[in-house]
Parts: structure tokens; sequence; C-alpha cells
């Protein structure tokens, strides 16, 4: 295996929304490189626990390497954090007072051209598993889904205005089996005049496929409401997103948990029963600043939003929505 390279994003920034205890139990969902995993265990004592979980083997054996000094206070799980409920119920864990996605492609895996993300390569297999273990690649997904489907991903998940022509152009030449093949592809689908602005013009669509081989999304949607349920009072959710498809999906659910009132707005008081479970730390997301900006390429698209559980305090917004 390739060294794995790792670049914690917004590092700082992600240790200090946490509010770090020395004796609490944290979760990072996308384990990756264990960049953020090895400063949060750093920080924890005996009576704390690290929980990482990653549905990547490679990511899984490097973070493996990587954090062996706090191998005392740390669980690493082959595992999907969309299953996060059942990892902590294995484990005997009714709730933590820390969670962290780093969502999107690791660098490794983007500089590893064997697993097919990156665009930049011709000559690698059309794969993009994050998990290894399945048996459905991109080429699977390429070569067997309906141009109407394919149209749809590209359009909804890559925000590419010519999806309608990539996807029919994707029919017509199957079956594609390398990156080369799905790049030419866009490039001839996509007019000169468009394809010199706006970057690589195969980046919305692999994103796109990307996201749907993996079910990013989906699995992202369905899983953030359970990860606020089982943090502790106080505990705190911390996702990075790298483009606004995650990131509406974040701040839609951290606004409904916030603000759950189902009442009229003309109701004087909210009668519906339904109790906030905490609040958004920053009314804004929290972005890399000018000197991760200058050293780390990545961080360009990065947002972090943290969500602070919280039931017991007044002080806070609790049961009415704001309209």
């Amino acid at each position: 295996m390739s060294e794995f390279r790792h670049y914690p994003v917004m590092l700082h920034e992600v240790i200090d929304s946490l509010d770090i205890k020395p004796d609490g139990i944290y979760v990072d969902g996308t384990l990756g490189g264990a960049g953020h995993s090895s400063e949060i265990a750093r920080r924890l004592t005996d009576g704390g626990r690290l929980i990482g979980i990653d549905q990547d083997e490679d990511a899984i054996h490097a973070a493996t390497e990587h954090l062996a000094p706090f191998a005392d206070r740390v669980t690493i799980v082959h595992d999907n954090y969309g299953n996060i409920a059942d990892v902590l119920a294995d484990l005997g864990i009714a709730g933590v007072d820390g969670i962290l996605l780093d969502l999107g492609v690791s660098s490794y895996q983007l500089d590893t051209p064997d697993r097919g993300f990156s665009y930049r390569t011709d000559d690698a297999p059309l794969d993009m598993r994050m998990n290894q273990e399945s048996d459905f690649t991109a080429a699977d997904l390429l070569n067997t889904y309906s141009e109407k489907d394919l149209a749809r991903i590209i359009r909804d998940y890559g925000e590419e205005k010519f999806a309608d022509r990539i996807a029919r152009n994707i029919v017509r030449e199957r079956p594609l089996e390398t990156t080369g093949d799905l790049n030419r592809i866009i490039r001839e689908s996509i007019p000169e005049k468009f394809r010199r602005k706006g970057g690589n013009p195969s980046k919305r669509t692999f994103q796109a496929i990307r996201i749907e081989l993996n079910r990013e999304l989906a699995v992202l949607s369905d899983t953030v409401d359970t990860m606020i349920d089982l943090l502790n009072e106080d505990g705190r959710l911390a996702i990075i997103t790298f483009h606004s498809l995650e990131d509406r999906i974040v701040k839609s659910h951290y606004r409904k948990e916030e603000y759950p009132c189902t009442c009229p707005p003309d109701f004087p008081v909210c009668v519906c029963g339904n109790i906030s479970k905490g609040y958004e730390l920053t009314r804004k997301p929290i972005l890399p600043g000018d000197k991760e900006l200058g050293e780390n390429k990545r961080s360009k698209s990065a947002k972090l939003r943290v969500f602070v559980r919280q039931t017991s305090d007044t002080s806070q917004p609790v049961g009415h929505r704001k309209h």
C-alpha cells in the first residue's frame, strides 16, 4: 500500500469546536489517515476513549499505525458511519461527547490511481469504491444505469449543465472501463468555450458518480439526526462538508433539530410538544483561514458546522421554530 498522506482540514478549528473533555468519549466517523483523530486521542486521559470508524480498508491499516501510541484509548472499527448506532451499541456505549465527520474523498484516495477517484489520470480502472468489499464499481454503474438515471445523477450531484449530453454519450460509447474513457466522453460532450473555464470539466461528473456509487448524500441525510441523539448533554457534532449538496443537508438537519416546532406561525405558543435538541454553534459555517488555504488546496471548499446537544439549558432556543 502507498503511504497514506492525509492533511486534516481545519484541524485547530475542529479540535476547538469539539471542546474535548479528557475523560470523554469521541467518535471519528470518517477516520481516514487519523489526522484529526490523533489530535483528539492526544487530549484524552486514560479515562477517555476514541472510536474511529471507516469503510476503507487502506484507511483502517494507516490509521491503526498512526494511532498506535494511543492504542490504550482507541478502538478502530471497519464500517460505514451510517451504522454508528449499531457500532456504539456493540461496544456497550449509550452516549458520546463528540462526533466528527470529514466528508468526501480523502487525499490518499485521490492520490492512488488504482482507486479510480481522480480524473487527473487516464489509465485507471473506473472503481471509486470507498468500501472495497463492495462488488459494485463505478464502471458497473456507468455501464448499467439508464440514460435518464445517469443524466439525473450528473445533473443533481455534479451540478453539470451538460448532464443530458454526457449521459447520452456514455450510453452510446458503452462499455466504459477506464477513467480515460470517461474523461474523453466528458470532453467531447462539453463545448470548448465551456471547457476553458471553471477548472477541469471532468470534476463535476466524477464527483456525481462517486456520490451515487457510495450513497454519500443518502447516508449523511439518514444519519445526522441519529448522531445528534447519540450525543450526551453538551456533546458536539462537527461535520466538514466540501460541496453545497452536503452543506445543505447538514444545515437543514441542524435547523430542524434546533427549531422542531410544527405549529402554524400565527400560534402564540407552541402546542406541538416538539423540544429542541440543541443549537448550531455558529450561525455561519466555520471556514479555513488564509494560511491553510495557501498550504492545503483541498480545504478551499470546506465548511465546518457544529451542533451542540443541549436540552436542559432554557437560555437556548427550545421548542418554537423560527418563522
